[in-house]
């Protein structure tokens, strides 16, 4: 692949090595190729519009790539999405040197867009209870939300890793289950009592074929049910509820992270172990939604605080 990388100076060409190292050599998740590849093939279109040719690799520079983030912020796409493309342009050419290629680093200089990151959705405790005992567990369909419900908000799961899960990943007798995280990282997350009874109640009418490689979960065509089937049922359960706000399966896996903090139960170390989180950095967004609480708790408590308050009043 290095040969062939040093011949190429299109940009067309370089994309479709580079997704061929991600795809052959890296195992990236079908996900993350479209990303890339969608990234890649819009920023390639920019240039070939802006310049009225295609532009070869070693004249693609940082103007070229500020350019491209103006074009991006003018359509109206969101900080977020902007760093994601930012960051793909940047992985690419760091591919391309790597090969070999004598290439500058155009997107390197070009700084991140700061973020305005929303906090986390979240839902009150009361209300995350009274989403996992509204399934009709007299029903199979209802012992299979159940179990879902519990799952995601008793261990924080992704919804991916949820509907991922086969049965031969459940250590019933240790309350323990096997996850296939992002960048296909395994881990071990315990599961409540509550999930484990679901979980039971779920396989013992579902009638799945106790195979290693078997889903945990399956639709009507005895496939594995996808992220999108998870999401519709909790927007059947959102209407249903009469909840007032719109919540989605993420949202129970921030609401489990945010209750553990509440409770005071876990610190932050363990939260990011069990959500399967590469960095700290990313559980402690957390903290700012727990900070709510805290101020209220300080206010509420704290000496100083209290005198504070008086004597504003």
């Amino acid at each position: 692949m290095a040969k062939q990388t040093r011949l190429t100076n299109c940009l067309s060409e370089a994309r479709e090595l580079f997704e061929a190292h991600l795809r052959d050599e890296r195992d990236s998740s079908e996900h993350t190729l479209r990303a890339y590849a969608a990234d890649l093939k819009d920023f390639d279109e920019f240039l070939t519009d802006w310049a009225q040719k295609p532009v070869p690799l070693d004249e693609i520079d940082s103007l070229a790539v500020r350019g491209y983030l103006g074009f991006l912020y003018r359509k109206g796409v969101s900080p977020a999405t902007v760093n994601r493309h930012l960051s793909s342009i940047r992985s690419l050419f760091r591919f391309l040197r790597r090969e070999g290629l004598p290439l500058s680093d155009p997107a390197g200089e070009v700084p991140s867009p700061k973020e305005n990151r929303p906090l986390p959705t979240f839902l009150p405790v009361d209300d995350a209870v009274r989403l996992m005992e509204m399934p009709d567990t007299s029903t199979p369909d209802g012992m299979r939300d159940k179990a879902i419900f519990e799952l995601l908000y008793g261990s924080g799961l992704r919804v991916s890793e949820l509907t991922g899960l086969n049965r031969s990943d459940l250590n019933m007798a240790e309350r323990l289950i096997r996850v296939r995280g992002k960048g296909r990282k395994e881990r071990i997350v315990p599961i409540t009592k509550e999930a484990e009874k679901a979980v039971d109640n779920h396989l013992a009418q579902a009638g799945i074929a106790p195979h290693e490689d078997t889903p945990l979960f399956i639709n009507k065509r005895n496939k594995r049910i996808s992220p999108a089937f998870v999401r519709s049922i909790f927007l059947a359960y959102e209407k249903k509820g009469g909840f007032g706000y719109h919540f989605t399966p993420h949202a129970l896996r921030h609401t489990a992270a945010t209750h553990l903090l509440e409770s005071q139960e876990a610190d932050l170390r363990s939260i990011q172990e069990l959500l399967g989180h590469a960095s700290l950095s990313t559980t402690q967004r957390y903290t700012q939604v727990d900070f709510s609480h805290l101020r209220a708790v300080y206010d509420d408590a704290h000496p100083r605080a209290k005198k504070k308050q008086e004597r504003g009043r």
